[in-house]
């Protein structure tokens, strides 16, 4: 390159014999050599399978992968981590590992208290990706959200159907009744669900997130909540009425979805593989220290190992990004949404599926 810069300085001293059009042409010799030899260093990372950042980001330079990771999940603790295989991963810098071969230097973590929540920041932008129930990330897509569905690591949410202290004590008992939900959520499928195929068409729906529910229940403003996991087990032992709950209904039953914006996938096409790979590899650890997993996931449960064992076990969560019962449950969810008009429109799963 240096002795391009010698050549032109040379010719220009010789009496002015370049003509100006030599002259550019030569400089811009000049500037493809200064490219060529920047593009030639070491901004490359080995990949799970030992290929540079430019071949695992879809042939793209690693610049165009950002450094930082926004990634939502639904839930709040101490840890600011969700659980699962994922939440596993990023408490013990597995995940954080193998995505640093592709230029992922930081992931940003937010909680928040329900699907749709989460998909507004989504679809905002401030958000790359999420884990989230399925219902609210359907209706979402529905509506025209521009994500796509990577995995569903779980198809075994279980909802319940909680009614207040000297309450109902039947599903057929909510017959004229106050009903909290989290509009959009899986429970609020579950519920309709339920009381469609009990025969209950005489309620009312109210839209409360769950600690305003909880604190309805308990004043008597409402008649029943939805709950799941460990808080509706604490209240079923304060002594509220456990009315129902999915385990009894298989085809209610909540999955999870881990959607990723297209905006994002621009950026970084292969990162769906490269997160499925991470997930994977925790869920190996995992599954070599279950007594240390239900420790940690009664930490952020705040609850004991005991109880989360019950609530989450090990055995609900999938191996592989999609299995055939949970697209399955899947299907079947979108279609109720559908019919209900919960959703906005019809479409085929395997659109929106990445595989």
């Amino acid at each position: 390159m240096s002795r391009l810069y010698r050549e032109i300085k040379g010719v220009w001293s010789k009496g002015g014999r370049l003509t100006l059009v030599t002259a550019v042409v030569m400089i811009m010799l000049v500037m493809q050599a200064c490219g060529n030899n920047t593009g030639s260093g070491s901004n490359t990372a080995a990949g799970s399978g030992g290929t540079n950042t430019a071949e695992a980001a879809g042939g793209k330079a690693a610049s165009n992968v950002p450094a930082v990771l926004n990634f939502g999940y639904i839930g709040s603790n101490k840890l600011n981590l969700p659980g699962g295989a994922e939440g596993w991963g990023l408490y013990k810098g597995i995940i954080q590992e193998e995505l640093k071969q592709y230029g992922i230097t930081e992931i940003k973590l937010t909680g928040f208290p329900n699907g749709p929540d989460q998909t507004e920041s989504l679809i905002s932008g401030r958000l790359d990706f999420g884990s989230l129930g399925d219902t609210p990330a359907i209706i979402a897509y529905a509506s025209g959200a521009k994500t796509r569905l990577i995995a569903q690591t779980s198809a075994h949410t279980v909802g319940y159907l909680i009614g207040k202290k000297d309450g109902p004590k039947t599903v057929q008992d909510l017959k004229g009744k106050t009903i909290a939900i989290q509009k959009g959520s899986f429970m609020h499928r579950y519920v309709v669900g339920l009381l469609k195929q009990e025969g209950v068409t005489d309620y009312k729906l109210v839209h409360m997130l769950i600690p305003d529910a909880s604190a309805a229940l308990a004043r008597g403003d409402v008649d029943a909540t939805t709950n799941n996991g460990v808080a509706a087990l604490k209240q079923i032992e304060q002594g509220y009425t456990h009315l129902d709950d999915a385990s009894s209904h298989p085809d209610l039953l909540g999955s999870s979805a881990t959607v990723v914006s297209e905006e994002y996938l621009a950026k970084f096409p292969d990162f769906p593989k490269v997160w499925n790979a991470a997930r994977e590899k925790a869920l190996a650890d995992l599954k070599q220290h279950e007594e240390e997993y239900y420790k940690f996931l009664a930490e952020i449960g705040d609850t004991t190992p005991e109880i989360a064992k019950q609530v989450t076990p090990i055995s609900d969560i999938k191996d592989t990004a999609f299995t055939d019962d949970g697209l399955k449950l899947l299907e079947g969810t979108k279609n109720f949404l559908v019919e209900e008009k919960l959703a906005k429109k019809d479409f085929n799963i395997s659109d929106w599926q990445i595989k």
